[in-house]
């Protein structure tokens, strides 16, 4: 059916599989955070292995590998968090972490950008975190590889190079929750669909961007992930 609209809809954000084919269309993206104990313990909080707790971003938050984006708006204190990304290719909801890596379709390198001094506002008056980590060009996303041809979840390196200065480096194996948990979950909450994607936690090392800053990350078995900050800011 023909269906009419005041304005062309936007166009659907998608990433690249890395065998050339379809699209993986995105559809939201979950972050998790405070997953690796050294990250909450250098930004001052006590490590809560209670639960996991989430916020989101919005698929138009995309930002494809290889790009030059400007510095984000309306902040002094931009922050990188390099991610190790699952894509969801089935429905999920109320799984188990047994059965949760059925929902699985594969993995990408992501970088969380996070306007930190939006985010310390808002903390500082218990209000959600949304405009310190959902804007445009806050995730920067590389292509997906498939479950089979990544294997298994391991001790894998995730690492990022901040202006080819090696300021990340951990093992998946660091994460206090695992991505079968983390999975069974948010199942709980959501019914994840495919098209969802799961930033999974940053390790310790985070800092601040400026204008001219290239970053590099990636996570051993994936392709990298890079973006440049303009040097004249816009």
């Amino acid at each position: 059916m023909h269906l009419d609209y005041v304005f062309d809809p936007p166009e659907i954000p998608a990433l690249p599989v890395t065998e050339q084919g379809p699209l993986f269309p995105l559809r939201r993206i979950f972050c998790v955070g405070r997953n690796y104990a050294a990250h909450a313990i250098e930004m001052g909080n006590e490590v809560d292995r209670e639960a996991p707790f989430y916020f989101t971003k919005s698929a138009h938050c995309l930002c494809h590998t290889g790009r030059e984006i400007a510095y984000p708006a309306v902040t002094q204190d931009c922050h990188y968090e390099m991610e190790f990304c699952v894509a969801i290719g089935a429905e999920a909801a109320q799984v188990s972490a047994a059965n949760a890596m059925d929902a699985v379709f594969g993995y990408a390198s992501g970088i969380d950008l996070t306007r930190r001094d939006l985010q310390a506002l808002a903390k500082h008056l218990r209000r959600p975190w949304d405009v310190g980590k959902d804007f445009e060009n806050a995730a920067i996303l590389g292509p997906v590889t498939r479950k089979a041809d990544f294997g298994e979840i391991a001790d894998q390196t995730i690492w990022l190079d901040h202006d080819g200065t090696r300021a990340q480096n951990a093992p998946l194996s660091d994460m206090i929750w695992s991505v079968p948990e983390i999975i069974a979950d948010l199942s709980r909450l959501y019914t994840l669909l495919p098209g969802d994607l799961i930033m999974t936690g940053t390790p310790a090392g985070v800092g601040a961007v400026k204008p001219g800053s290239v970053l590099k990350g990636g996570i051993d078995g994936l392709v990298p992930v890079q973006v440049t900050i303009r040097k004249d800011g816009q």
